[in-house]
């Protein structure tokens, strides 16, 4: 089980002494994501300021983005890196690829993601092997890639691309097309094992794979303190109240918390929001443990579930570095 590392929000200039000090600390992966800042910009410092420290999205909105750029933008920071990048997608919601994006929302959440990602190949493949880019499918064509355009073949062509998902369809899509998927931070032991990896199984029983040929990796809730318990319960309020995620809540016998929590996130009132999650939803969502224990915790809680951890807790330089040296070391030996 592999032990990465979460951004911080930063600023640019923040990213090589955070590379430097992840490497340091025994990190396998640094992740940025896309909130208040761009996921990619950070990458191309990482690369620079690191020497094996792997990297990547967790996740960048790929339906905010074109398949092209997408392409470019991989193929850049593999090269630069040595093979270093990961490329981890993820398709956010409706409310914010219309709203917050400007951009159309699918009929066909994994229809277009899958497309997304046969065209993207086919741009590396195009430039790696100097194949015909013909590609044309339901949302994409892709059919021009003259000279001019072409960066050319690499040293490390073959991209892992990740994708997140809450729910089974893209689960199942990533287990036919995808060397990783990102289970979202709102999730459980229980979710996992009786819906998200039957469905990665079907997708790899689908394209002939089996369970090592694809990454899992997780993102749990800790809390080793009361103040760590306190924010858990506000993001999995938070999480809980996206109608799109209520499938989770459902499955555990919480759909009509899930409904209340929606309509107090309609009308604003978030501080009401962390008082709906009980101890049993904290405890299920959330590894509730002490600091002397949450390596080992970690372990049992998803041995034979995940391949690779990374704490919601986001990793800052000069902050209780101790600390995450021990859960670094407790991960690899």
């Amino acid at each position: 089980m592999k032990f990465d590392a979460a951004f911080p929000p930063i600023q640019l200039k923040d990213v090589p002494a955070i590379a430097k000090a992840a490497q340091e600390i025994g990190f396998d992966a640094l992740w940025t994501q896309e909130t208040q800042h761009d996921p990619f910009l950070p990458c191309a410092l990482v690369a620079e300021h690191s020497e094996t420290l792997r990297f990547g999205t967790a996740i960048a909105v790929s339906f905010a983005r074109s398949p092209a750029n997408l392409a470019y933008t991989a193929w850049d920071l593999s090269a630069q890196s040595g093979g270093r990048f990961i490329l981890g997608l993820g398709t956010q919601v409706k409310a914010h690829i219309e709203r917050r994006f400007g951009m159309a929302w699918p009929e066909s959440v994994t229809g277009k993601l899958r497309e997304q990602i046969q065209v993207i190949r086919a741009f590396w493949d195009c430039w790696q092997n100097g194949t015909k880019l013909n590609f044309r499918g339901e949302y994409y064509k892709a059919t021009l890639m003259s000279p001019f355009f072409n960066p050319g073949a690499i040293e490390h062509p073959n991209i892992p691309i990740y994708i997140a998902g809450v729910n089974s369809g893209l689960a199942k899509l990533a287990g036919e097309m995808c060397e990783g998927f990102h289970a979202h931070p709102f999730n459980s032991p229980r979710y996992m094992n009786e819906v998200l990896l039957p469905a990665i199984e079907d997708g790899l029983q689908k394209s002939g794979r089996t369970r090592k040929n694809i990454t899992v990796s997780m993102t749990p809730f800790i809390a080793t303190s009361p103040e760590e318990e306190g924010f858990a319960r506000m993001q999995i309020a938070f999480y809980a109240s996206t109608p799109s995620y209520q499938a989770v809540m459902e499955m555990h016998g919480w759909g009509e918390t899930a409904q209340q929590l929606s309509g107090f996130a309609a009308k604003g009132e978030w501080a009401e929001m962390p008082m709906l999650i009980t101890d049993e939803m904290l405890n299920e969502f959330c590894l509730v443990t002490t600091q002397e224990k949450l390596a080992e915790d970690l372990k049992k809680r998803f041995e034979g579930i995940a391949d690779r951890i990374t704490l919601y807790t986001p990793f800052v330089p000069k902050e209780k570095d101790d600390w995450w040296k021990e859960l670094a070391r407790a991960f690899n030996y």
